[in-house]
């Protein structure tokens, strides 16, 4: 035969061998679904407190016990935004804003059996779930503001009788559900699959957007 024919054979086999070898592996690739669990590099920690987790976010939230105009009247609540009593009377005015706040930590590599899971991914699926940290950690100023409180930590003498100005802090951290039927590994990395969720039975709140605002803080 000529040698532009034989050329040409050789091609068209090798195209062949190419997409035998090619083809099924990345549809193998996109079939595969997660066996482990989510890791991350090292722990999120709040240095401020000494609370950390393994989970891919935490985060903090931080009430205060402030007055609230209530009709006529006032209120006292827990709220974690500050509340301007500029126009309250003298007996209900609240303290100025506190300077420890509310603040998220992400993860900055998630990886799923050795494969990276994206950020946007795991805030689309992920739950905040309160935890009880241990606070071995706390300083001397911090244990003599806050004791153990619940989940968390408190200023009040008597948590049954807060006084205005007095702070609650508790700690979130961001959870996945299992993900067995919600991914596939494409191009090697983690992708959602269409439609897939979280559960919707989850008792735990939709994750939010990592920025968290509320008070301005500093120590």
């Amino acid at each position: 035969a000529p040698a532009w024919r034989f050329a040409a054979r050789l091609a068209s086999a090798m195209s062949m061998l190419f997409a035998c070898a090619t083809g099924p592996a990345q549809a193998d690739d996109e079939r595969v679904r997660p066996q482990g669990q989510p890791s991350t590099v090292s722990a999120l920690v709040d240095a401020d407190f000494g609370v950390s987790t393994r989970q891919p976010g935490l985060r903090r939230r931080v009430q205060m016990y402030q007055w609230q105009r209530d009709g006529v009247g006032y209120r006292a609540l827990w709220s974690e935004r500050w509340i301007d009593s500029s126009g309250h009377d003298r007996a209900h005015a609240n303290p100025p804003a506190p300077s420890i706040a509310g603040r998220s930590w992400m993860a900055e590599r998630i990886t799923l059996d050795g494969h990276p899971l994206d950020a946007d991914t795991v805030r689309q699926l992920g739950r905040w779930q309160r935890f009880r940290p241990g606070f071995s950690r706390l300083s001397g100023r911090q244990s003599a503001t806050f004791q153990p409180e619940g989940d968390g930590l408190g200023s009040a003498e008597n948590p049954m009788a807060p006084a205005i100005g007095d702070l609650r802090i508790h700690w979130e951290e961001l959870r996945l559900p299992p993900l067995a039927d919600k991914l596939n590994l494409h191009q090697g990395r983690w992708v959602l699959i269409a439609g897939a969720t979280a559960a919707s039975d989850s008792p735990l709140a939709a994750a939010e957007p990592v920025a968290v605002v509320g008070f301005g803080w500093s120590w």
